[in-house]
Parts: structure tokens; sequence; C-alpha cells
């Protein structure tokens, strides 16, 4: 794989403007890139960083058209992009990424199929199309197992947790709109997550493993390094997708361990992720500044460093509420608003991260600080 290398001034197009865009445009613009965004959202949070922004939705042929023509490399910050939309774009014009993994990994099931194929560990799961396929679900799998929707869904959007025939009700109505896909239920012990970068000339380069904890499907909060013994074996499964899909640029595969501590794949992030967010303080390289590198035909750093254990606490719109207060108390936050204009109180809002030479007695800190989210 060898593509094209940008040079300084040249522009880097962005599909999305949210936080992730953000994040992305402001490791470009270091580098010396300029940068355009295409955004449905006028008020996004790229918009006040990007030298050029186009207000238009995702699918509009003669912005994404625009953007191409405007760009001397196009990546986007986020999966939920028209595939069919992004292959046509790729045969005109420089998108290093290409469409397949967005292809692959928009589709929970094709994402499933894919990672069984490349032997990844995976839990049992089915296609649920209909009724009867409830029924089998109920019958290979057991309760309690997951149902999701095949499509679209996100922070725990569009799933039901069927712990038992009560919940059979829900899950039907779930699959008359939508198909779906069951998992079995695992006993989870522990989530991590590991960030990949993969550039020019096929240079790989792995962040250190993530430690997650998510709260009503919302991540929560990070741990970096992990508290797991798990690293090697997270490398060997990221080795087998790399297989079987191509990736350019920054992605994320997260992971459960059971309590018996075996380690199962469990989805696949073809971007930055809200669990790499810590590496803007913690590392040398961000996984922002990788990802910038590798899409404009840069080298990439062989290894990342960390310089400092963190923990890197997601920010909702209640933990603004909850804590807005206190940020200028604490220089030792690393507090990151994304800008976004409405408040909610489940909205992403922004992230906060604390170097440390202590991440449990930190933890314990925070979980305090954080005690009225609930």
């Amino acid at each position: 794989m060898n593509f094209n290398k940008l040079k300084f001034g040249d522009t880097v197009g962005i599909i999305g403007g949210g936080q992730l865009g953000k994040m992305m445009a402001q490791s470009a613009q270091k580098m010396g890139f300029k940068v355009i965004c295409l955004d449905p959202n006028p008020d996004s949070p790229c918009r006040p960083l990007a030298n050029t922004f186009i207000v238009a939705n995702y699918d509009d042929e003669h912005a994404l058209q625009e953007l191409g023509e405007k760009s001397d490399v196009i990546t986007y910050e986020f999966e939920n992009i028209s595939a069919t939309q992004l292959e046509h774009l790729t045969q005109q014009y420089n998108i290093p990424q290409g469409y397949q993994a967005i292809q692959l990994l928009q589709d929970r099931l094709t994402e499933k199929q894919t990672l069984e194929q490349a032997g990844s560990k995976i839990v049992p799961f089915l296609s649920v199309q209909h009724e009867d396929d409830l029924n089998q679900a109920i019958h290979q799998l057991g309760y309690p197992f997951i149902i999701k929707t095949r499509f679209g869904g996100y922070d725990g959007k569009g799933q039901i947790l069927v712990k038992d025939e009560t919940f059979i009700e829900e899950a039907k109505e779930l699959i008359t709109h939508q198909e779906c896909v069951a998992e079995r239920y695992l006993d989870i012990d522990k989530e991590v997550s590991l960030t990949v970068t993969i550039g020019n000339h096929n240079q790989i380069t792995y962040f250190p493993l993530q430690e997650n904890e998510h709260r009503n499907q919302i991540l929560f909060k990070t741990i970096v390094p992990a508290r797991s013994d798990k690293e090697r074996e997270a490398r060997e499964e990221v080795n087998k997708i790399i297989e079987k899909v191509h990736f350019v640029g920054t992605f994320t595969v997260e992971f459960f361990i059971d309590k018996a501590n075996h380690l199962f794949v469990n989805e696949i992030a073809p971007r930055p992720h809200n669990s790499g967010h810590y590496s803007i303080e913690a590392c040398d390289y961000s996984q922002f500044d990788t990802h910038i590198l590798a899409v404009t035909g840069q080298a990439l750093p062989h290894s990342i460093e960390i310089l400092k254990p963190a923990v890197m606490m997601n920010l909702l719109g209640r933990d603004l509420d909850l804590l807005e207060e206190e940020f200028g108390n604490h220089p030792e936050w690393h507090v990151h608003i994304y800008g976004k204009p409405e408040r909610k109180p489940d909205r992403k809002m922004g992230h906060m991260t604390i170097l440390t030479n202590d991440v449990n007695a930190t933890e314990d800190e925070m979980l305090k600080q954080f005690e009225g989210r609930e």
C-alpha cells in the first residue's frame, strides 16, 4: 500500500463535523494542513476550526463532489455514511481508507460474519429477521441474550437485553422494524479496547491496551494502561482482522473479557474512538495525530510511548451541570469541551484526562466527583 503524500498547505477533507472531526482538524492544522469539513449542522464542533465548511447532508452528492474537488485527501469521522457514495468518491478522489471497512462494519451482521471468517474469538450469534429466528435464538443462545439492530444504533441505542420471556414482546417489536442480530450475553469481568493506526507502506502503530467502563451503554471512563494481561492477545486478534479488512488510519477494536479471563472481540470502529481520547495528553502521539499522518501519506512512529498513566472521564451534559464550577479549581484536569450548542443530560459534551502515578487512587477520587451523575 502506497498513496499520495501531502505537502504543507494541502487540504484535508473531513466528512462529519462532530467532536472527532474537530480533534482531527486540530491535529491536521498543527501539521500545516488546511481543513474542509462537511456536516449538516451549521453549529457543529468542527465549524470554528475549519478553513472551509460545507453545510450539507452526508448523502448530498453535489456537496460531496464539492468536498472532493476542494480536498487533497478525504477522511471521515464516523461510519454511518453511505458506503455506496463513498465508493463513488474513491473512484475520483484520494480516499486512502476506501469504502470497504464502512461497507462491512456499518452492518452488524456482516461485521460478525467477517470476524468469524477472520478466525476472531467472538460470542455465538444469529441473524434475526422473523419471529421464528427469535425462537431459534432462545433455543441456541439461551437466556439472557442481546438483540441488536443490524444498522444504525450507537451508545446502546437499537439494542435490548432479553433477560427472560418477559422481554420477548419488546424484542418482537424491534425486529418488526429492522433486521437484527442476536448474540449470547457474556458474564463480563472487564471491557478493553485497542486503538491501532495503519499507514503508508503498511506501517502499523499500536496504542496501549485501554480499559473501559460503560454506564447506560455510554463510555464512562477509560484507564490506561489497562489493568489486564490481555494486550498481546488483543494484538493477535487485531492482526487477524487486518488480514481480512482494509484499514488506513486510526481504528479501534473493542473486546470483552469474561469472568474466566477469556477475550472476545465485540466490535470495530473504523475511525478514532472515544476510548482513545486520553492519548492527546498521555502519549507522545495522539490517535488523531497518527490518523492524520496515515491518511496524508506520512511515516508513522514505530511505537507509541505512554508518557504517564491516565484516567479519562467522559463528560455528558449532566456532568457539566455537576462539575462546571469545579473545573477552574483543578488544573490537573485536562478538560476538553467540544462546543456543542445544546446541552442534554446524556449527550457527550466533552471529556477530561488526568495523568497520574496511581490510577487506582485517581479512579477513586474521580468516582467521588461523579457521584451525582446517576
